[in-house]
């Protein structure tokens, strides 16, 4: 079966939930009427059913029921009393995937049937712009062409890789916690071309852009980050005076330090 013939099921429709819906519906992998969704907020349950055009179900089993695919995009702190309500109604046709941070397969897996397929997947808030790094783990018994279809789902609101999931720490640290690191970086060149006389909408805006191109460049063309260092920087010019600026005061430590106390701080939360 392919994804254009598979029911897909939402429980939780947040921000995240609705982003992943955005994606799906942008994308035309799938029959919006083949979206499925529940939420314990129906206002906007509904709302998101009449921008979207998917199903409103009146309670997560009726997704449950009539999905192929459920994706639980609820708060990690609910999660258990949520599986808890739909494990009569998980059976063996389904997939179930969670996105709900720091629960890993095990404790999902001892609310649910034994011969449930689960995988676990890490996106961020850039999901709402269809331009999320989502990292993705697969539970035992997970087929090849069940992972494709998660990717097929996720790679819709931007782009998957496949880690072990003893590696998702490291994956909050770095993609999850991300946005916020890039956002004070990007928050910070603002307000340094603020200071040397642009307006804040002219500096914001050349700014964001600026590490939009730098990270699109990356990607597309396969260059490493210190070539495209190296090619705007001259002897003696403008851009090595900068860099020797964050040289001196340990900038590139101060994000290795980020990224690493995130991480460390997901493995206690985690109680690992």
């Amino acid at each position: 079966m392919t994804l254009t013939e598979k029911k897909i099921g939402f429980v939780g429709t947040g921000k995240m939930g609705s982003a992943i819906i955005h994606g799906l519906t942008a994308s035309s992998l799938i029959e919006p009427s083949n979206i499925y969704a529940s939420d314990i907020d129906e206002t906007a349950l509904n709302g998101i059913a009449n921008k979207y055009g998917i199903t409103p179900c009146a309670d997560n089993n009726e997704v449950v029921d009539q999905s192929d695919v459920i994706i639980l995009a609820v708060k990690p702190q609910i999660l258990d009393t949520v599986l808890s309500s739909i494990k009569n109604h998980v059976q063996a046709r389904h997939l179930v995937i969670s996105i709900a941070a720091g629960i890993p397969i095990q404790f999902i897996a001892k609310y649910l049937p034994a011969y449930t397929k689960i995988i676990r997947i890490m996106p961020n808030i850039t999901a709402t712009v269809r331009a999320a790094p989502s990292a993705l783990s697969a539970g035992s018994g997970v087929t090849q062409e069940e992972i494709q279809t998660a990717k097929y789902i996720f790679d819709s609101v931007g782009s998957t890789v496949i880690v072990s999931e003893d590696l998702m720490d490291a994956v909050t640290g770095l993609s999850g916690s991300g946005p916020a690191f890039v956002s004070i970086f990007i928050e910070a060149m603002t307000d340094a071309g603020v200071y040397c006389g642009l307006n804040r909408n002219t500096s914001l805006t050349l700014a964001a852009q600026t590490v939009l191109g730098s990270a699109k460049m990356i990607l597309e063309t396969g260059v490493h980050p210190a070539s495209l260092k190296d090619m705007v920087t001259s002897p003696a010019g403008t851009t090595i005076e900068g860099v020797h600026e964050l040289e001196m005061h340990k900038v590139r430590a101060g994000v290795m330090g980020a990224v690493i106390a995130a991480f460390k701080r997901s493995k206690e939360l985690g109680g690992k």
